[in-house]
């Protein structure tokens, strides 16, 4: 497994405590670095992924839901939001990095940790996504 994939799933589970069990995110970081030191390699992308999330939530869930005819963020399970929230920001921000890559990961991620139907949900809801990237 890659550096960017382990990132992207410390991620996961910095979101799914901050979304979840109301943690707050200087809380959460606290706690990540005992367990995400500083020679970690993937250690600060993580973390700006995390960031990221946090400062562009309302901008992030309003587009998941504007692509998710008829669902409400809320109604989604927490794993798959969060999942499709790591994407969105990265599909959005950190343009280095091709959407393709950024669908695929998610869809993996979702395959690992979610159900078995969610990979097919989150990969709906990111392909309608991808264009956001040029309206930035």
């Amino acid at each position: 497994m890659g550096t960017r994939r382990q990132a992207r799933e410390c991620s996961l589970q910095m979101l799914y405590a901050y979304d979840n069990c109301c943690m707050l995110e200087p809380d959460i970081l606290k706690c990540f670095d005992e367990i995400l030191p500083v020679e970690i390699p993937y250690r600060e992308f993580a973390i700006a992924i995390f960031r990221g999330v946090c400062g562009n939530q309302k901008q992030i869930d309003s587009l998941i839901e504007q692509a998710a005819d008829n669902w409400e963020i809320k109604r989604m399970s927490v794993i798959d939001r969060n999942i499709m929230r790591l994407a969105t920001y990265e599909i959005l921000y950190m343009k280095d990095t091709p959407i393709s890559v950024i669908i695929d990961e998610a869809v993996e991620i979702s395959k690992t940790y979610s159900n078995r139907d969610s990979s097919k949900f989150v990969n709906g809801i990111l392909d309608k996504l991808k264009d956001e990237r040029k309206k930035q």
